[in-house]
């Protein structure tokens, strides 16, 4: 099947250096020496490629490097500063605390160190903090605000609102002692209590999986035992992770209407640089106007492990990409020693075995024997042996994107060598920087750039690394609420915030319809159920994944997860096409087999994703008769017909595109209506789409027209019609994501809510049942969705 080759669960696009610095590094390849060129291509050992790349690394490379980072400054800047104070001023005039707390932190980040931007940033946040009852925070501000010189004649203000949290603390304790030692047996008590505590997370492998490793799959996971379905199989945490820039979050809007669109903000400004958990009052580096973290612990983990030799270089990281700088991050975190004893198996040990396969035409399934011995004994979030033993198929990738990575990594070397002293032989071999780099950098020719063994040790690491995550990093995903914050109806999507490197989840092959189901937390929360773990027992602080069967897996069974193909999303040559591109192999998993098998009987006839058994399904419906349109058996250019001897229309297949495309170009109009609050244009819009509809009640866009109508009827406070609507939806996301898909829990949710609005207590009931098992199989018994259908279970039962 696969290759231990894992788990980037959407394309890595995002995550390559900007544009501009591809097309630098493009035309150096192209105007490379042909014997240099061939000289490259022939280099099959890591070490010698970061040596070659790193000899043709000059002056030109890292000057143009310089202006391709005027774009991506991180530097203070006061002026910065003022302006974002004054967005947040705007925002707290039309009381959007929330916008105004995170723009008064944006100029806190971009405020020079103890100016009077920083501590006017400080107060002012401590002022919106303030309205959204975050009241200790509100006094950390303002002791912030008084530390970095705060103007002595606006002190009363800060004493006053100083005053004013005393006094609600004071009042929420009180009211929380008299919870935990009531006078009275009443088990009811103030909502937002401190959760009980669980106890420490433990992480690793459940004792009904194991470790297989055979010739076919490399190292995977195998069940010995049954696991039933929902039940923990793995808790992992990443060696670790980059949050991605420019990924957009909805801050929701304020209390009046006219406010306009609602105001975005990056994943960088609302979470922590380094455990990821959404913050309204970042703590800023000291150093640059990027990074913050959610405390100071936060801070001061990631300076000590990482932060204090990428902070001089974070405009050179954003423009490199994610890869680089989680590489880099890897082998930072990692040190010299970690290094040298992961290199110990193979150091002085030419790998001809490996090149030989790789450059042969075997399957993948060959590569499994050349598993290093043993490199490690337990696979958990700080393995680094686990890590650094994943395959990076550096013969696979084409010689011009080896040439990228390698001159990529090569220029942040050098620019690290010359911003700071390289941390591994500075503080664990006693070489320094000076010593052992060119104060001048490359040779303006190029050539040898007098690195010592110990530091080329290093950028070949980071090197190794980049090559790996192609094929083995993982993304992190959220779900984002969308729509207004007042919506009577919650709305969500799948967001991606972070990539990572999981160890453990590395393991897990590829299916296109796996057996488990992934999800991510966050800052410090933990799921209680992970419990019966093998390896380390530790604190759960910061990001963690949890690895859940969505169905039973029986003794013998591979565990699967998905990299991101999905076939209940994607059609089967298209799901191959990506795994080969990235993964360089070619997927044979049961839905592929399926469907292509379905596919050669019924060829063509398959027109959506997830219609795996029904292949004779076009979901299309005839225009005039409205029966089930078929694809013509005569050519692929005549079309569709129907059937019915009665009718025999037939349409062509670029009319058939022509009218799906309209539907989904309404789609994206209706979505923007129902964003700017205007509900009935949108209905307007929806029904005339519908008239000259051509889908059945299973297609996927039927179900999204569906949604967007039950959407537009919510907003209305028509909640008959919008359950109707959602019912309609609900049939669609089932047929094509499966009667246990996380996707139909999701829908249905939607659905519960609608009719709990509506006051329809009979099927409220019945719905929540449905989507309490559906959430508890595939997020567990834990997630905030559930303690919201608790409330409102209680609420209707009386």
């Amino acid at each position: 099947m696969c290759t231990e080759s894992h788990a980037v669960s959407l394309s890595v696009i995002m995550d390559q250096p900007c544009v501009q610095w591809q097309d630098h590094v493009a035309q150096k390849w192209l105007g490379l020496d042909p014997e240099l060129k061939e000289t490259f291509t022939s280099l099959h050992e890591i070490d010698d490629v970061f040596k070659c790349a790193l000899s043709l690394t000059t002056h030109d490379d890292l000057d143009y490097v310089e202006s391709v980072c005027a774009a991506y400054s991180v530097q203070k800047d006061g002026e910065r500063a003022a302006k974002w104070r004054e967005r947040g001023n705007s925002s707290f005039k039309t009381r959007n605390y929330t916008a105004a707390a995170l723009n008064y932190s944006q100029g806190i980040c971009f405020a020079p160190q103890s100016s009077e931007q920083l501590s006017l940033g400080y107060a002012n946040r401590s002022a919106a903090l303030y309205h959204l009852q975050h009241y200790q925070e509100c006094l950390d501000d303002i002791d912030k605000a008084l530390k970095n010189g705060y103007p002595s004649h606006l002190l009363h203000k800060l004493q006053h609102r100083r005053t004013l949290c005393l006094d609600h603390i004071f009042v929420r304790e009180k009211t929380s002692e008299e919870y935990h030692n009531p006078v009275s047996k009443s088990p009811k008590g103030p909502d937002k209590v401190k959760a009980p505590s669980v106890g420490p997370l433990t992480f690793g492998i459940c004792p009904r999986a194991v470790v297989g490793s055979i010739l076919e799959k490399g190292r995977h996971l195998v069940a010995v035992e049954r696991i039933a379905a929902g039940e923990v199989i793995l808790t992992d945490r990443p060696y670790s992770c980059v949050l991605i820039p420019g990924m957009q979050e909805v801050t929701g809007k304020g209390g009046r209407k006219d406010t306009g669109r609602e105001v975005l903000f990056g994943t960088e400004q609302r979470r922590c640089h380094r455990c990821l958990t959404e913050t309204l009052c970042p703590v800023p580096c000291a150093g640059c106007s990027y990074s913050r973290y959610c405390s100071t612990g936060c801070q001061r983990e990631a300076w000590e492990e990482h932060h204090r030799w990428e902070c001089p270089l974070g405009a050179d990281l954003m423009a490199m990409g994610v890869l680089s700088q989680l590489a880099l991050r890897v082998t930072l975190k990692a040190g010299l020693k970690n290094i040298q004893m992961a290199r110990e198996p193979i150091r002085d040990k030419h790998t001809k075995s490996e090149q030989s396969c790789l450059n042969s035409d075997f399957s993948d399934s060959s590569l499994s024997h050349l598993e290093p011995p043993d490199p490690s004994s337990s696979y958990h979030g700080d393995s680094y042996m686990s890590v650094f033993h994943l395959l990076h198929h550096i013969n696979r990738h084409s010689p011009s994107l080896r040439f990228l990575c390698a001159v990529t990594i090569a220029t942040l070397y050098l620019k690290l060598s010359k911003a700071a002293p390289p941390p591994v032989s500075q503080n664990l071999s006693g070489a320094s920087a000076a010593s052992s780099q060119s104060a001048d950098g490359p040779n303006e020719e190029g050539g040898d750039a007098e690195v010592s063994s110990e530091l080329w040790m290093l950028g070949s690491a980071v090197l190794r690394h980049m090559l790996q995550l192609r094929c083995n990093a993982q993304a992190i995903t959220t779900l984002q609420d969308t729509g207004a914050a007042n919506s009577p109806v919650q709305s969500s999507v799948e967001i991606r915030i972070a990539t990572a490197i999981f160890p453990t989840l590395s393991l897990l092959n590829h299916s296109c319809c796996p057996n488990t189901s992934l999800v991510f937390s966050t800052g410090t929360s933990v799921d209680p159920c992970a419990s019966d773990l093998s390896a380390d027992f530790s604190e759960a602080r910061g990001v963690t994944v949890t690895v859940r069967a969505a169905k039973a897996i029986t003794p013998g069974q591979e565990i699967l997860h998905c990299y991101g193909p999905h076939s209940r999303r994607m059609l089967t040559q298209e799901r191959q096409h990506l795994l080969h591109e990235q993964y360089y192999f070619l997927c044979q998993c049961e839905a592929c087999c399926l469907q292509q098998q379905e596919e050669e009987v019924e060829e063509g006839r398959q027109q959506w994703p997830g219609a795996v058994g029904r292949p004779q399904e076009s979901g299309l419906l005839c225009c005039k008769c409205k029966g089930s349109l078929k694809k013509s058996s005569e050519n692929s250019e005549a079309g569709f017909v129907c059937p019915l001897s009665s009718c025999g229309h037939r349409m062509s297949s670029s009319e058939v595109s022509r009218r799906l495309q309209e539907i989904r170009v309404d789609l994206e109009k209706v979505a923007e209506l129902l964003e700017r609050e205007r509900p009935g244009e949108a209905l307007r819009l929806l029904k005339r789409t519908q008239s000259g509809l051509i889908l059945a009640e299973k297609h996927p866009l039927q179900g999204e027209l569906a949604d967007a109508m039950a959407r537009a009827y919510a907003t209305m406070g028509d909640w008959n019609n919008a359950a109707s609507h959602l019912e309609q939806s609900a049939v669609a996301i089932c047929c094509q994501y499966g009667e246990d898909s996380i996707e139909l829990g999701q829908q249905l949710f939607k659905l519960a809510q609608i009719q709990f609005n509506g006051g329809a207590r009979g099927p409220a009931l019945s719905v929540i049942a449905k989507v309490r098992r559906l959430l508890c199989l595939h997020r567990g018994p834990h997630c905030h969705e559930l303690e919201e259908l608790k409330a409102m279970e209680d609420c209707l039962r009386g």
